[in-house]
């Protein structure tokens, strides 16, 4: 790509910094993470010559913009860490942030180029920009920027406890989230913007089935291993029933107008039309069965340390996403109830409810929405939503009632696949029109 904008030039040294997280923290490379913070120091003067910036557990950073009067605050939030690559699995070099393409198909190649740097470097680019203007907003603005968003969240969690303790109570937080999308709401064919007004709850249970052990040549007639599969054969065939949750009837309320005959039909009456529209949308695919239910899924077995042994001990991890008004006590027992084996235990590792719903009306919705029509087109319909995947904004709704999750890229299916495996990417012209996005956000604070 030729003359490269200098805004582009710095998103790419920045993903060039692998600033990956693990699960493990001490294989975590800390010193990419002070990389990083050193970066951003010298890139944006302005920013950091009218902002205060804090450190916060260690490798989390907190940036204040005194406003010039009082009123809740805003909060931009995003995450520096990206997750692990397997860099073969890749067309181009993971942290090269190679662009490939020239004009409106430009595309920077890069791990975090949507999640989180995207959101990150688009928020530093505008704040820097309205710095260097003289701006000063009506109320403070913070950035809040975790560390370990992917792993333990404990940036974050340290950012909200110090906000707590200095009685900051932030009017509006928005963090990553829903994008612009296409067609993702079946018979609704305008692009639509998909504004998290909560997100589900997530849970991790262990199921552990026990035996004697011995050689592998002599089983017993039903071993650890076979109880374990009947009990994950068994959650399989028995998912969580369907409903319509607060967000996503909502959700098609909002859009119903925008949708033909006869789903705009079934989108206004859902109080009626409910349970059906619920049993379809958990036909057409993954994303949108995530929407109407808890869903559960093993995704770690556990047995044997060798071939020729027979499993003392079998377990499998199972991975429970809670729709709002599910609750971790409710989800654990009815996985007791499904399982219906008193030999196969049944743990909880970690936990945790779904969020609070943020308001979809009111003066905040109003600035978000303002937001999106100047910066990305008054196309654009505004949509609330639940969020499928948990974020670092589940920490804020303590100290906050209007807490959002919005990625302000219009991405497509693919791009949006890409998400945590190979080949993540973005559009050079969509994040570009991100920037305008925050730029007007914070114009309005």
């Amino acid at each position: 790509m030729t003359d490269v904008p200098a805004s582009v030039e710095r998103f790419r040294e920045l993903l060039r910094i692998p600033t990956v997280s693990h699960a493990d923290e001490p294989e975590t490379d800390w010193a990419a993470f002070d990389d990083f913070t050193a970066a951003v120091e010298r890139l944006y003067p302005a920013l950091h010559a009218t902002l205060t910036r804090e450190t916060v557990a260690q490798h989390s950073l907190l940036y204040r913009w005194a406003g010039a009067g009082a009123g809740d605050p805003l909060v931009l939030m995003a995450h520096i860490d990206v997750v692990p690559v397997v860099p073969e699995e890749w067309d181009h070099d993971p942290f090269a942030a190679d662009i490939v393409g020239e004009g409106a198909d430009a595309v920077i190649h890069a791990r975090g180029a949507i999640d989180d740097k995207g959101s990150l470097v688009a928020i530093l680019e505008a704040v820097e920009q309205l710095a260097a203007e003289g701006f000063t907003p009506a109320r403070d603005v913070y950035l809040s920027f975790g560390h370990n968003e992917e792993t333990a969240g404990g940036g974050a969690q340290a950012i909200v406890a110090l906000l707590r303790e200095r009685g900051v109570r932030p009017g509006l937080v928005l963090d990553e989230g829903g994008a612009v999308v296409d067609g993702v709401i079946p018979g609704v064919s305008v692009p639509t913007a998909m504004v998290g007004v909560a997100e589900r709850g997530v849970m991790t249970l262990e199921l552990t089935a026990r035996e004697g052990g011995g050689h592998a040549s002599t089983p017993p007639s039903y071993p650890a291993t076979a109880r374990l599969a009947r009990a994950v054969d068994r959650l399989h065939r028995h998912p969580f029933p369907t409903r319509l949750a607060s967000p996503v009837r909502a959700m098609l309320s909002t859009v119903a107008p925008y949708a033909p005959q006869p789903l705009r039909t079934l989108f206004r009456s859902l109080a009626v039309t409910g349970p059906l529209v619920a049993s379809v949308l958990s036909r057409l695919g993954p994303e949108m069965n995530a929407t109407v239910r808890t869903t559960a899924v093993a995704t770690r077995l556990r047995g044997a340390p060798g071939d020729n042994v027979l499993a003392t001990t079998a377990t499998a991890a199972v991975n429970i996403r809670l729709l709002t008004g599910d609750t971790v006590a409710g989800a654990t027992e009815r996985v007791r109830r499904v399982v219906a084996d008193p030999e196969v235990e049944v743990t909880l590792a970690h936990g945790s409810d779904p969020s609070p719903v943020s308001p979809w009306r009111g003066d905040e919705w109003r600035r978000l929405a303002a937001a999106m029509t100047a910066s990305l087109g008054d196309d654009v319909v505004t949509l609330p939503y639940l969020q499928l995947g948990a974020s670092d904004s589940r920490w804020f709704t303590a100290i906050a009632d209007h807490v959002y999750r919005f990625t302000p890229f219009h991405l497509t299916r693919a791009e949006r696949d890409a998400l945590h495996a190979h080949n993540e990417r973005i559009r050079v012209d969509v994040w570009l029109r991100g920037i305008g996005f925050y730029r007007e956000l914070v114009s309005a604070s």
